[in-house]
């Protein structure tokens, strides 16, 4: 994730390193290079999952991490910006990582563990996606930035290798039947996982739709300033480095309590959150709202996958975990695309206000419909933690 997500800040600079000079075809193909991977990542992660379930989850995360390689140093020797595009377009339909990686964690840990492991997974991503820009601007700068891309090449190469050598595939359930089809069937016909899904979309939305803005939110508060990417980056990053911190703290929540109820506290705190952005009068006054909105933002997707995982059976992990994983795509494709829309006709605050709304009002979705059994609720008891205790001082605990 830190290779991933280094090159995306200066990928439009990139574009006019390739020949676009006029501003608004650097916007137009900005866009374009952007949304390229989502489009294709959209329609292919459910069947790389789907075939995942059928061969082996290790062999899906090992073709997305290779295939990653192979992308990145494709992008590396583009000409133009029209090959920017199509190697962009094929990283989309070669890769799904994240996709694969949940799908042989859900499949090989206990689904007692499920939630700690998800949410450890997430933390992993967030944490990528925190220092990856940072690193990737100062690499950009040394270097240039097609040389980025060989280098995000060469750490997707190596992570597959450690990959392939150290990550064993421990449960290996294989489906013999059914098709990428027969997974959307199973999800739309099942109430509870329909709606885990709807949450996805529109939480990734709601989180998502800020991005764009977030610069001109800042500038409103400073004004003109040397400083301001700066800062920006900053008071962004403090959101990042919270919900890295929290994401295994609300795993370890979803393995000991109902889901639905860790769920309903980030919802809220989300959209409270982000609600509290526009009663700032500076900067210093966003640091602790960003905490506090990172760490339940945290809490939002980990919980909706552990959620899913205990849902459906091990045959279908890779399937719908991959579904899922192309839902908060869907996700983040609508946010930033209809937050640009709202802003032009309203105001910045305008969409603060709404993200903190359709995120605080979707916890109604998964108060009333993200129901666990008991079975699902994993719970220690008074017995189980003598049983414990006994074993750790025998020295045969696991």
């Amino acid at each position: 994730m830190i290779g991933m997500s280094m090159v995306i800040p200066f990928l439009p600079l990139f574009v006019k390193e390739l020949g676009v000079a006029e501003t608004a075809e650097v916007k137009r193909w900005s866009g374009l290079v952007v949304s390229g991977v989502f489009i294709t990542a959209f329609i292919a992660t459910p069947i790389w999952g789907w075939l995942g379930d059928r061969v082996g989850r290790k062999k899906m995360v090992l073709r997305a991490i290779f295939g990653l390689a192979v992308s990145q140093f494709l992008i590396g020797l583009s000409q133009d910006v029209v090959q920017l595009f199509i190697f962009r377009m094929l990283q989309g339909a070669l890769s799904g990582f994240i996709a694969a990686a949940l799908a042989l964690v859900s499949a090989n840990t206990p689904k007692e563990k499920s939630g700690f492991a998800i949410g450890f997974l997430s933390s992993s991503t967030g944490a990528g996606n925190l220092l990856g820009p940072f690193i990737g601007g100062m690499l950009a700068d040394a270097f240039g930035y097609r040389y980025v891309f060989f280098i995000t090449s060469a750490l997707c190469l190596i992570s597959g290798i450690l990959v392939l050598f150290f990550v064993k595939e421990l449960n290996k359930f294989r489906s013999s039947d059914g098709n990428v089809l027969d997974n959307y069937k199973f999800v739309f016909k099942n109430a509870r996982i329909k709606y885990a899904m709807l949450l996805l979309v529109i939480s990734a939305a709601g989180i998502s739709m800020i991005q764009p803005i977030f610069a001109l939110f800042i500038e409103s508060k400073i004004g003109q300033s040397a400083y301001l990417a700066t800062i920006t980056g900053s008071v962004f990053g403090v959101l990042g480095l919270f919900q890295v911190v929290s994401s295994s703290i609300w795993g370890k929540l979803n393995d000991r309590k109902e889901i639905r109820k860790n769920l309903l506290f980030a919802l809220i705190g989300a959209g409270i959150g982000y609600a509290l952005h526009i009663i700032a009068v500076g900067v210093w006054e966003l640091i602790p709202i960003r905490a506090v909105l990172g760490f339940c933002i945290g809490g939002v997707l980990p919980s909706l996958y552990s959620f899913i995982n205990k849902c459906i059976p091990d045959t279908r992990k890779g399937g719908v975990m991959g579904i899922a994983s192309s839902s908060t795509l869907f996700g983040n494709l609508i946010g930033p695309v209809s937050s640009g829309f709202i802003a032009s006709i309203t105001s910045i605050n305008f969409i603060f206000v709404l993200s903190g709304v359709i995120l605080a009002a979707s916890s109604l979705i998964a108060y009333y419909h993200l129901k666990e059994t008991k079975q699902e609720i994993h719970k220690i008891t008074g017995i189980e933690k003598s049983k414990i205790k006994e074993e750790i001082a025998a020295g045969t605990y696991d």
